[in-house]
């Protein structure tokens, strides 16, 4: 199997895929045009990219049937257009979960104590202890987060070492009240609020850990950030687009909103770049260098996680991870064939399914041992009628015998 890597890889992923028998292709620079012809020239069959745009055009350059995101996000994928050429998407969620989490926390200290503005002035030559030694704390305050998923429970863990009180609000729980403890950590609990709004209402800090989606475009507005308090802190390691950046600019303008940004709208494309974004430049804003997921421990472990998705599917055909697969197809009804394990008996079958305009939805063939009989389960987008069961079961002496399921 032809892998093309076309972002920064760890170098032992890259060995762990040579020796699983995978032909390697390392372009880590490759973008736009470019990656576009290393597609088609390289006959790839797997694409593993990080942050890089991966357009319907490239999934048209070439034969590829995977393609893996090195990280937990796919929206730099074009996965519709994936889909309707049944090309795998897969990502490695939950990989860099604790590289997020220690970078919000990271976010979260250096606001309340005002490290870089301290470090700025020492390397100045100003001292100015009168100022800085006033903090709050965070010590007995309130987390909110908005998503609790995988980065969303590492933060719970850190907030109970911190000693503050977490509350969320997630699509995953439909009502106030407690969790399933076997989903926490030791030390996580939390207490789970009904929106998003109360939330943000209960918190001294509030962080976003929302995956983008459709739903969650422009998703902390003026509903949300409005229920801050005054001098509240507001975190987000997740994407640029959840959050509304005027709405935010203004909640900093007006109330003193202290803001952590690993996330910028039209971040630069390019590791080096010039770059400006007004947010960052206001007083009580800090930024990264959406730098989350950027450690060697997380790294490490996204590569290995990588590395098994091409793996299990070089050598299963299944895919770990996979994201584009429909939850629910148009099928209703399953026809279940017993049958003699031979040639041509399921082409049989699916001869005289296409006759009566038929469609298969799913098809699993099961070989019982000896491997002279099996037993074929066939999703149908409509129920067979009576006259193709009989056409089915009368055409071929190696039909066993003939059942159909209402899905």
């Amino acid at each position: 199997m032809k892998v093309l890597v076309a972002d920064a890889f760890e170098a032992s992923g890259l060995a762990s895929l040579r020796q699983a028998g995978c032909d390697v292709v390392y372009e880590p620079e490759l973008t736009g045009d470019a990656l576009a012809r290393a597609i088609g020239s390289s006959a790839a069959d797997v694409l593993v990219v990080r942050s890089t745009q991966v357009t319907e055009s490239m999934l048209d350059a070439g034969r590829l049937s995977l393609v893996v995101r090195a990280g937990a996000g796919v929206n730099t994928i074009d996965v519709a257009a994936a889909s309707r050429r049944g090309i795998y998407v897969s990502n490695c969620p939950g990989r860099n979960s604790i590289a997020v989490a220690e970078l919000a926390f990271g976010l979260m200290l250096a606001l309340d104590r005002r490290i870089p503005d301290n470090v700025a002035d020492l390397r100045a030559g100003r001292w100015n202890k009168k100022e800085y030694a006033k903090a709050r704390g965070l010590h007995g305050r309130t987390l909110g987060l908005l998503g609790f998923g995988s980065i969303g429970q590492e933060m719970a863990v850190r907030a109970a070492a911190f000693g503050m009180t977490t509350v969320v609000w997630s699509r995953r729980f439909g009502r106030e009240g407690g969790l399933e403890m076997a989903e926490l950590r030791p030390g996580s609990a939390i207490q789970v609020m009904p929106s998003p709004q109360a939330v943000a209402e209960a918190s001294d800090v509030l962080s976003v850990h929302l995956a983008l989606t459709p739903e969650t475009r422009n998703f902390v507005g003026a509903e949300i950030l409005d229920r801050l308090r005054p001098g509240s802190i507001f975190i987000n390691t997740a994407r640029a687009e959840i959050v509304d950046h005027a709405v935010l600019t203004e909640a900093v303008r007006a109330r003193g909103i202290r803001v952590g940004l690993d996330v910028f709208p039209e971040e630069p494309g390019a590791g080096t770049a010039a770059f400006t974004p007004p947010l960052a430049a206001l007083p009580g804003v800090y930024g990264t260098h959406h730098i989350g997921a950027s450690t060697d421990q997380a790294q490490e472990a996204i590569a290995d996680e990588a590395v098994r998705v091409i793996r299990v599917y070089s050598q299963t055909g299944h895919v770990p991870n996979v994201v584009n697969l429909a939850t629910r197809t148009p099928a209703t009804h399953r026809l279940v064939v017993r049958h003699r394990d031979r040639p041509g008996v399921l082409a049989h079958v699916f001869d005289k399914l296409r006759a009566w305009n038929l469609n298969v939805q799913e098809t699993e063939n099961v070989i019982f041992e000896g491997a002279s009989a099996a037993v074929a389960s066939i999703h149908l987008d409509g129920e067979p009628p009576a006259e193709l069961i009989h056409a089915i079961e009368h055409g071929s002496d190696d039909i066993l015998s003939l059942q159909v399921v209402k899905i």
